[in-house]
């Protein structure tokens, strides 16, 4: 019993060893300070920003790197300075940083993440005002101000030029395209039957005198179309393309089978007058002009003869032909279809391209797709006042009244601030008013709350926080700070960063704090047009 008392105790003597080392180890690698050499600088003045972290001897420290310091511009990076403390254990390490802005404002130094031994350390965030440099005209000469000079324009392609030839070329075209489809419908109601047609061709054959000129070739070659053209619409669809003795056998084969009832000596006649017409065609052969009358003539009676000889359609046969054509109307009409939706698209994408070429992207964009910020611009606008002390402004739609007040904590003093807003923060417009009354004796400083609104919007996740403000002055004489400026949000709902811009007027008088809040996307310039209206329309009431 005594040896295992002896055991736990030497147990519990190593465990608070162990918690000790530990606990010192850990202390060692949480002491991180920074600091800087000045808070108020000119543009473009450098200043230094220095870190100090001690750590354990044997513990890797990494310092920041790169530009993380924005909105604020590193310089350069100096080399670190290592300090051994009095135990030994210990080390000092100090890194300075030569840092510039050039743009006046309050500016925010974000928080650094120091790496101690794989342990994330941060150091506090630190505010830094940036002012105008001004310039003493009793010391400065003025100079007089230089003649303008004008500058020639380089020359640059009218690119409004080749939107004007693409759409001419699109009209050109979609009227070649009537044109030709209104010629094809004339065509088609014009459409003589192929044993008419045939009739027709042989009439005009007399009425030309090729024969009496001597015109052979002409004549025979007019002859042998009129018969082919009609085989081939009625018969057999290869006619025209078919030799002579291709179109005979192909007519011996229909007879046996029955397709025409055709004798003979109709094929054969037709045979032998086809083939005086290849002889005369391709080789060059006469013939006199008896024998020439002779084959007009037998070519139009075995034209009637064929037409005779053709059975009547079976009620089967008529179906099929009606379903054909049924079939050959709606592929007709899908082509249609297509090809009037696809110039419509041509067109609509012309239309489009031109639009954006003489308008600019951003015009076409709105008024194809729309803009939020753009219809509550548009929209009808709402005059109301809000809280007590009152504050009366104009806005796209009407405040919503927040039902549980803000509490805010002065000393002993517990006061309420009644808050109206409109859309979401991170919405594409949030506009957030807020009043509350401040009774006599509690101590109150304007210029304190800058310094809460930075602190509030990086409890709410914002970085890169770009801060300015301002004096102004309302219509009405009162005086105020306006603070304004870009911080960058991480948007939850579209999983990435978003950029907004910001405007607050903060105004205390007369025992009454108020403060108008707008929030939008950077860039948009009717969300930037709503907030000037907004601003420009505050009305601060003192009379309550």
């Amino acid at each position: 019993m005594k040896q295992l008392v002896t055991k736990i105790a030497k147990s519990k003597s190593l465990f608070f060893a162990v918690l000790a080392v530990l606990f010192l180890q850990q202390t060692y690698a949480q002491e991180v300070i920074s600091s800087i050499d000045t808070t108020q600088l000119k543009i473009g003045e450098q200043f230094r920003y220095q870190i100090k972290v001690e750590a354990n001897k044997d513990f890797p420290v990494v310092f920041p790197e790169g530009q993380t310091f924005m909105p604020l511009e590193m310089v350069e990076a100096y080399q670190i300075d290592t300090t051994r403390l009095k135990d030994n254990k210990t080390w000092q390490l100090t890194r300075e940083y030569a840092l510039t802005q050039w743009d006046s404002g309050s500016y925010v130094i974000p928080k650094q993440k120091i790496i101690v031994n794989d342990q994330s350390l941060f150091t506090d965030s630190i505010k830094v005002e940036v002012a105008t440099v001004v310039v003493d005209t009793t010391k400065q000469a003025l100079f007089p101000i230089k003649p303008t000079i004008e500058i020639e324009e380089p020359s640059s392609f009218p690119w409004w030029i080749l939107w004007l030839i693409l759409v001419i070329a699109a009209v050109a075209g979609l009227v070649l395209l009537f044109l030709k489809l209104r010629q094809r419908k004339i065509e088609r109601e014009q459409q003589i039957p192929p044993y008419e047609k045939a009739i027709d061709t042989l009439k005009k054959l007399d009425e030309s005198q090729a024969l009496e000129r001597g015109e052979m070739k002409e004549y025979y070659s007019t002859l042998t179309l009129a018969v082919k053209r009609y085989i081939d619409e009625k018969i057999d669809e290869r006619a025209l393309e078919s030799t002579t003795e291709e179109l005979i056998q192909h007519l011996n084969e229909l007879k046996a089978n029955k397709s025409i009832l055709v004798k003979h000596k109709v094929i054969n006649d037709l045979q032998d007058i086809l083939r005086r017409a290849d002889l005369i065609k391709f080789a060059g052969g006469g013939m006199d002009k008896l024998t020439a009358k002779a084959d007009r003539q037998l070519i139009e009676e075995d034209i009637n003869s064929i037409k005779d000889s053709i059975p009547e359609p079976t009620e089967e046969e008529l179906l099929k032909d009606e379903a054909y054509a049924e079939e050959k109307r709606r592929k007709k009409k899908k082509r249609t279809i297509i090809i009037s939706v696809a110039l419509g698209f041509a067109i609509g994408f012309i239309g489009i391209f031109t639009f954006i070429g003489i308008k600019g992207y951003n015009a076409v964009k709105d008024q194809l797709l729309g803009t939020p910020t753009k219809e509550l611009l548009e929209g009808d606008w709402v005059k109301s006042e809000y809280g007590f002390p009152s504050v009366t402004v104009s806005t796209p739609a009407v405040l919503t009244r927040i039902k549980e007040p803000v509490k805010m904590t002065f000393g002993k003093q517990t006061l309420e601030m009644e808050v109206f807003n409109y859309g979401p923060e991170l919405g594409d417009f949030h506009i957030m008013l807020s009043t509350m009354p401040i009774p006599s004796g509690i101590d109150f400083n304007l210029n304190g709350t800058v310094d809460g609104i930075l602190n509030e919007m990086e409890k709410n996740g914002a970085r890169n926080i770009i801060m300015k403000d301002e004096k102004f002055t309302t219509a009405t004489g009162q005086e105020g700070i306006k603070v304004f400026g870009s911080a960058v949000y991480k948007n939850p709902l579209l999983d990435r960063d978003q950029t907004k811009e910001y405007l607050i007027l903060n105004l205390f008088e007369n025992g009454g704090f108020e403060q108008v809040t707008v929030i939008y996307n950077k860039g948009d310039e009717y969300a930037e047009e709503i907030a000037n209206r907004i601003i420009n329309s505050i009305e601060f009431n003192r009379e309550n």
